[in-house]
């Protein structure tokens, strides 16, 4: 979205929220990192960037996770008017160095060579360490937006390479449609969109963070995802390596994908990412609806929404 502000140009970013439909760990790498198998998708809705000229950069964070991004995971069962008020009054020079919306600012100026600086705020709606891509999706709509402020095209290889040393979803978040990836995640091959399934994140206000995840992998390699049909048949034959892992670290993540399954007109349900965020596509909007009322009655976190 493209907006006027006070005359100045305002560029508007979703960062929507990454969906692994199967996520299989084929082994670890000699560099450390793992060789992967997922099929991604992504969410009509996340998280927003906002990006516009300034005099000097700027960085906000609003939203109800905006205190989540400079200290623990909210555990309240309600996103208070304070949570959705809060802003993280830290400068961004200190931030800088940890935060990928920034790390994304930089490169992209020092790969296009900007001199302009920019204000951009981060709207957090999504939560933090939640296995749906909440930072690398605010790092590629960061890129999409910078690009688009300045007339590069979205397409731009420069822009997947720099996505691509910004974390390993990175690049897929940035390609921002159904795609399977191999390698740590960033060799794509774009698959048919969705249409607009009706989905349902459910968290249970539960931060795991990737390592630990990792750490906790058997070590077995079950076998690649299935070539050939229908992209949701490809990902119901296969699994999601994390999950043993996550219920071990947080059995709350176990009740969240029970409910998931059990649920009247659940299609398809598993936990994404490297958790704690489970999801389930549903058969119409009042099914999922139905179902995001119960997890809410629990306190837990929810996102209605499509699959794009």
């Amino acid at each position: 979205m493209l907006a006027a502000g006070q005359g100045r140009t305002v560029i508007v970013e979703t960062a929507p929220a990454k969906i692994n439909l199967a996520l299989h760990i084929r082994r670890k790498r000699s560099d450390g990192y793992h060789d992967l198998e997922t099929i991604f998708a992504f969410a009509r809705d996340g998280d927003v960037v906002t990006a516009t000229p300034a005099e000097r950069d700027g960085f906000d964070v609003v939203g109800p996770f905006a205190i989540a991004l400079t200290g623990a995971m909210s555990s309240s069962p309600a996103q208070t008017g304070a949570q959705s008020a809060a802003r993280a009054l830290i400068p961004a020079s200190a931030r800088g160095g940890r935060n990928l919306v920034t790390k994304a600012a930089l490169a992209f100026r020092a790969t296009f060579a900007v001199a302009q600086p920019h204000a951009i705020t981060l709207d957090k709606r999504l939560p933090v360490a939640s296995g749906i891509g909440g930072g690398s999706a605010d790092a590629a709509a960061t890129l999409r937006a910078l690009a688009r402020l300045h007339e590069i095209d979205p397409q731009d290889a420069r822009l997947f390479a720099i996505a691509e040393t910004l974390g390993a979803d990175v690049p897929a978040c940035l390609l921002g449609r159904p795609a399977f990836g191999t390698g740590k995640g960033e060799r794509l091959d774009p698959l048919p969109l969705f249409g607009d399934l009706p989905l349902l994140l459910v968290n249970p206000r539960v931060g795991l963070a990737t390592a630990p995840m990792f750490a906790g992998w058997d070590g077995q390699d079950r076998g690649g995802i299935a070539d050939g049909g229908t992209v949701l048949a490809r990902a119901a034959q296969g699994r999601n390596d994390f999950t043993a892992p996550a219920i071990a670290a947080a059995p709350i993540v176990g009740e969240v994908l029970t409910l998931l399954e059990r649920a009247e007109g659940s299609c398809f349900a598993r936990m994404s990412g490297s958790g704690a965020t489970c999801f389930a596509l549903f058969d119409s909007i009042a099914t999922r609806d139905r179902v995001a009322s119960e997890a809410d009655r629990r306190g837990w976190w929810t996102l209605p929404s499509t699959l794009i």
